[in-house]
Parts: structure tokens; sequence; C-alpha cells
């Protein structure tokens, strides 16, 4: 029964996601795959926010077992053990699993970012992995994807931020660029209110028009895919602009309610993206 009930709130967390972590469309195989790459992660970020006790000590417990999988040995944890397969049919490299830790890690002794860049940086290990990880299971991962899927990955982190504005701050971690409040005139402060100042939703419409942008320069990935891989990166995608909107319908203010995504505004999205996906500078010459 305690599997089952981590099973149960595994499956609504995945359901809570701005994207479909897995259409139902897909092969099965492929399912499992997404599915239990979601479940490594997802326990990841779980440990990094929500475990009691010493955080840092459950991190390193974790990726210890995750790092038996590549010695050839079998894991004690559930998720990890229904990893092992999607690591062995698509001989998954750890590094980027490896990453997602450190990410959960570096929440543990960094609560501020500095710059936009430092948070990009913090970006490339929380999101940058999943992309790679992505389109390895489905054997498509090359370079100029790959450059294309980190966009996508930073920026639906990004906006995830930007819906989780207050409760990040409840939890003492802001990742709004310290030199974006200064910019806007936003003290820390304001992020205790139930309601958004004038100053800060300014602040929030540009980082959230910044974001959708980093999206959009990323959203050709779905034209540089076939088969099942352009059908999941549309989806995943298509969250991201759904999300885009959602925010921006709340007219940047962030903290009088937690923004969601429309599925019915996610599947239109993605329909688009598959029909006529966009295409990058150098496809259309560079303009």
């Amino acid at each position: 029964m305690h599997f089952a009930s981590e099973s149960d709130s595994m499956h609504a967390k995945e359901s809570a996601e701005n994207f479909p972590v897995a259409l139902r469309l897909l092969p099965a195989g492929i399912r499992n795959d997404l599915h239990a790459l979601y479940s490594v992660a997802r326990t990841i970020d779980d440990l990094g926010d929500e475990a009691p006790g010493n955080r840092v000590a459950a991190l390193t417990e974790f990726r210890d077992d995750m790092r038996l999988i590549w010695a050839g040995e079998t894991p004690f944890n559930p998720v990890l053990r229904a990893l092992v397969p999607t690591v062995r049919a698509h001989n998954l490299h750890p590094e980027p699993f490896e990453r997602l830790v450190e990410a959960n890690l570096v929440d543990q002794r960094v609560t501020r970012y500095g710059t936009y860049e430092d948070l990009i940086g913090y970006c490339h290990f929380s999101a940058d992995p999943i992309g790679h990880l992505v389109l390895a299971v489905f054997d498509a991962a090359s370079p100029a994807r790959i450059e294309l899927s980190d966009r996508v990955c930073r920026a639906l982190q990004l906006l995830e931020h930007w819906q989780d504005v207050a409760e990040d701050r409840a939890a003492g971690r802001v990742y709004l660029p310290l030199e974006d409040l200064e910019r806007f005139d936003v003290a820390e402060s304001e992020l205790d209110r139930p309601f958004a100042s004038a100053a800060l939703r300014q602040l929030m419409r540009f980082e959230i028009e910044r974001a959708a942008a980093l999206l959009e320069s990323g959203a050709a990935l779905v034209g540089h895919l076939r088969g099942w891989a352009r059908v999941a990166v549309a989806g995943y995608v298509a969250g991201g602009r759904a999300t885009a909107h959602a925010l921006r319908r709340s007219n940047g203010d962030v903290l009088a309610a937690k923004t969601s995504p429309s599925r019915g505004r996610t599947a239109a999205s993605a329909a688009r993206l598959l029909i006529a996906p966009p295409r990058s500078k150098s496809e259309r010459g560079g303009v």
C-alpha cells in the first residue's frame, strides 16, 4: 500500500505539470521511459524541497544509490529500479542525472541570483539535463537539437519560477534576479504581500516576456524532429506557450493566485506546432 500511495502521489504531481509528461497517444514503451525519467527528476526535486531533516544528506544518499545503476548493481529506491530498463535500453549517461542532483544541492546553499546570467547558469543544472535525457530516449540527440532543447527547457524552468514566486519566497528562495529587482525598484519584502505592487507587476511582465521569447527561440526544435519525438516535444513547447499565456492574463500579479495553463490551449498549440513548426533563423536565411 505504501508503494501504491507513492505511485498515486507521483501521478498527481505529473498531472499538475505545465506540460504533458507522456502523452497517452505515445507508444507504451516510450511512455514508460518518460514516466521513469520524470519520477527520478521529481524525486530529486522533492528531496531538495521537502525532505525532513538534512536534505544535503538525503540528496547525497539518493545520488549514491543512483550511481549503482552504472556500476551494474541494483539500486534500493523503487524509482531508480524502475529507471534501470530505460538506462539500459537507451544507453543513458549518468551525467544529466548527476546535474539534477547538483541543482538541488545548490538550492540548499544558494537562495538568490544576482543576474539573469547567473540564473541561466543554474538552469544548466536544473533544466538542460531534462531535454538531453528526453532526446536520448528518442535517440534524437545532436548538437543542434541540444542547443534548441536547452532554450526550451530553460524557458519552461523560468516560467515555472514565475508561477511560484510566492511559494519560493515562503521557502526562503528568490529566483528573480537581484539586478532586475533593483532595475524595477522592487523590494524583496514586496514578495510577501497578498497582491503584487505596480512595480512588481511591471517586473513580472518583463520576466514573462523574456521567458516566452526564450521558449520561441527554441521552438524550432519541433521541426528538427520526426515521429514520436516530434509529438512529445510539441507537447512540451505547447505547455510552455500555454503557461506564458496564463501568466500574461495575470497582468503580472503572480502573488494573488497561482496561474495554471489551459489544457485546451496546450492541445491546440501542440496541434499547430505539428502542422506548421516554427523555423530557426538559419532556416529562414538568417532573417
